[in-house]
């Protein structure tokens, strides 16, 4: 297929801009340069539990070998800013879950709208082959949006637009039309450790290597169960996800919120108290969060997230609900209950946390329950 001129990546750009798309960048698809350092990445454990991508690490590292045919990524970064200003201070919004989570899914969103712009450049290269990936699949995403042009990698791991921006989210179009690239952004951010300087469990083990047993984003929304030994108490009062690394880095201080529905924050995510998260069944769980990146962790995953979040937030309301909680059927949120209440440490905590030992099974539950007790 010939090889388009700018002309038409002109084109795309306007029609993402219609279509309510964020920058738009052209990467080639050829085999990555981030393959060495994706593998020491892996070896060294850092994926903690996500084994998939141990198992897509090659399909990841060189896009051909599942797409033969692709010749070309169209790379979205979509800016998703809600709000400005300290979450604490967001009157009415459920406490402490991760500013891109308190719209709508942004795996639904996004997708739908480079949908469009696919069937766009379907029109205008017909016959072209392309797949869709949001967050999806095995893709490096934000290697592919370094390479487009969109922004460089913060010392967080994090892209940052070249104005400055890391509160965005990545998407791309493979596609069988050959289109000219952009040219890489230069690494901007200098002797700055902020990100690392200020992550509270020390995820950032080095600039741009995030170890993910520690970050807080994974362990509120990807591990599943009771949380290691040590990390309960690294999660801090966030529910779901973290902000911390964006929140302090100096590029993200002048960005502003976007004028966009699907970014604004949901019913689901008004009106909300941890208490009211630790009283849900898997019921009341669906019908609250169905559709929201919030039915990533499950019930039990936001419920145990919810209990170890009670502590560093001051909520009394949440310590006390978690008394109930260590009867609950899921381990995890058993253990979390556990914790929490041991953080508490009044004679009623102690008292339940007696009961709960004596009738407890799951040997890391009784371990919570000790270290509580102690």
């Amino acid at each position: 297929m010939p090889i388009p001129g700018t002309a038409l990546v002109d084109r795309l750009r306007e029609r993402a801009l219609h279509i309510g798309l964020g920058p738009v960048g052209i990467a080639p698809v050829t085999p990555s340069s981030h393959a060495a350092p994706l593998g020491a990445w892996l070896e060294r454990g850092h994926a903690a539990s996500m084994t998939w991508m141990e198992r897509t690490a090659k399909d990841s590292v060189d896009l051909n070998r599942r797409f033969p045919w692709a010749r070309s990524a169209i790379v979205v970064a979509q800016p998703y800013l809600p709000y400005r200003g300290d979450r604490h201070d967001q009157e009415g919004l459920l406490p402490h879950v991760a500013r891109y989570a308190v719209g709508r899914d942004y795996h639904a969103t996004l997708t739908a709208r480079l949908e469009r712009l696919a069937a766009f450049v379907a029109d205008e290269a017909p016959g072209a082959r392309q797949r869709v990936y949001v967050d999806t699949g095995p893709v490096l995403e934000r290697e592919l949006a370094a390479r487009a042009g969109l922004g460089w990698f913060g010392k967080s791991a994090n892209l940052i637009l070249p104005g400055g921006d890391s509160w965005v989210l990545i998407g791309e179009i493979l596609t069988s039309v050959e289109l000219p690239a952009g040219d890489p952004a230069p690494d901007r951010c200098g002797t700055c450790t902020a990100c690392i300087d200020a992550c509270p469990t020390a995820a950032i083990v080095a600039p741009y290597v995030v170890d993910s047993n520690r970050c807080i984003s994974y362990l509120t929304i990807e591990h599943k169960g009771p949380l290691p030994d040590g990390a309960a108490a690294d999660t801090g009062d966030w529910l779901f996800g973290c902000d911390i690394c964006q929140e302090v880095c100096p590029w993200n201080r002048k960005v502003a919120p976007v004028d966009d529905a699907d970014y604004r924050p949901l019913p689901a995510l008004e009106r909300g108290r941890l208490a009211d998260v630790v009283a849900l069944d898997e019921a009341g769980f669906a019908q609250r969060f169905a559709g929201t990146p919030l039915e990533r962790p499950g019930r039990a995953g936001l419920v145990r997230n919810a209990l170890l979040a009670a502590g560093p937030a001051g909520d009394d309301e949440t310590l006390a609900a978690a008394r109930d909680a260590l009867a609950d059927p899921d381990a995890g949120v058993r253990a979390a209950a556990a914790r929490a209440l041991g953080r508490d440490g009044g004679g009623g905590a102690r008292r339940a946390m007696a009961r709960a030992r004596a009738a407890e099974t799951d040997a890391r539950v009784r371990r919570a329950l000790d270290d509580g007790l102690a």
